[in-house]
């Protein structure tokens, strides 16, 4: 026996799955949240609440939707893909590492329940969680993570243009450079605008020394996408240096000290074997690198016997910075994360300090 109101509901439901396909966000909750008056723990009034507050820019109060949606339906994949991609979705600038990692809990979550419900369609809803995974492994840093969960999609739908994208992202990540522009070139000719497959083709050039198809791949994704690929920030070079002199001048005077005999450095990227000294091999995308033993840690380290140093990427500094006074912001954080470093701290205690 249905329970009262939940006829009803079901209408409101159906207008307002309605209105998502007509691009109608505002109706969609209005429908929506009549749906969830009537039937306060239906699962899918709760999720298109969300989703349409989500559509709207509303983002704390879609936040707080999902949560209160998933009290209710844990065990929902559907429900379990929005909420993961949207904590993992670039919805208002860089994910924070927290949300990052809850989306991947949720989405590696509804991808198991929708392997074990093994109903029909649930391919397609496992391709997209696991889609969901392969992005956030991606920006959390986990490369070959990524890679595996984007050939998982691949392996059901083989033209999934935004799988090849993160794979092309996994392999550019592991300097499988050759492999990285084979399927990013793959996804061009299915999707020719796709402007984030442009500028890491234009990292992969300029990684192998080719500048102006760099420049060209640059300037193209430029021209698709400028609010994600501003024209980047220049600094000659005895401006950055004097800006890394300025930087160094600010931290605290016991940390230069220790800095005495310490070079500072500025290249322009990465070196293979500044990369391949580790295993998986560091993101080409870094800011900046310790080079040597921490303080009163010599030994076994194979950087031990070699005066350290700290060195600064300019050109990825460059790109990663908003603006100048960002520029200038940005080269005195990844100093004091290199010298982090100098003093013995990790990833995780950086992260904790605020100096990831």
């Amino acid at each position: 026996m249905a329970l009262p109101g939940t006829g009803e509901a079901d209408r409101l439901l159906a207008e307002a799955a309605l209105a998502f396909e007509r691009g109608e966000p505002e109706e969609a909750l209005r429908q929506a949240e009549a749906a969830a008056r009537l039937a306060p723990r239906s699962v899918p009034a709760l999720h298109y609440r969300a989703a349409a507050l989500t559509d709207l820019g509303r983002l704390p109060e879609a936040r707080s939707a999902y949560t209160a949606a998933l009290a209710v339906g844990g065990d929902d994949p559907e429900l379990l893909l929005g909420a993961a991609d949207f904590l993992t979705a670039r919805l208002a600038g860089e994910p924070e590492r927290e949300d990052l990692e809850e989306g991947l809990t949720l989405a590696q979550r509804g991808e198991r329940l929708a392997r074990r419900r093994g109903a029909e369609g649930d391919d397609a809803l496992r391709s997209e969680l696991l889609l969901v995974q392969a992005a956030a492994h991606n920006q959390l840093g986990q490369s070959s993570e990524a890679l595996a969960a984007a050939d998982a999609v691949l392996a059901v739908e083989p033209e999934a243009v935004d799988a090849m994208l993160e794979r092309g992202f996994a392999l550019w990540e592991l300097l499988r450079l050759d492999e990285a522009r084979d399927q990013l070139l793959s996804l061009l000719e299915r999707a020719p605008d796709e402007a984030w497959a442009h500028h890491t083709l234009g990292l992969v050039a300029e990684r192998r020394g080719d500048a102006r198809e760099a420049e060209r791949r640059f300037a193209r994704a430029r021209r698709l996408a400028p609010d994600d690929f501003p024209e980047p920030v220049r600094l000659a070079e005895a401006a950055f240096d004097r800006a890394v002199e300025d930087a160094l001048r600010e931290l605290p005077e016991q940390v230069r000290h220790y800095l005495a005999n310490v070079a500072i450095a500025v290249e322009p990227i990465p070196a293979d074997d500044d990369l391949r000294g580790s295993e998986p091999p560091l993101s080409p995308g870094i800011l900046g690198i310790f080079r040597g033993s921490p303080l009163g840690q010599k030994g076994s380290d194979p950087w031990s016997h070699f005066p350290s140093s700290i060195v600064l990427y300019q050109r990825n500094l460059e790109r990663f910075a908003h603006d100048r006074d960002d520029l200038l912001e940005q080269i005195g954080i990844t100093l004091l994360h290199e010298v982090g470093h100098f003093l013995g701290l990790d990833e995780e205690e950086l992260y904790e300090r605020g100096l990831e």
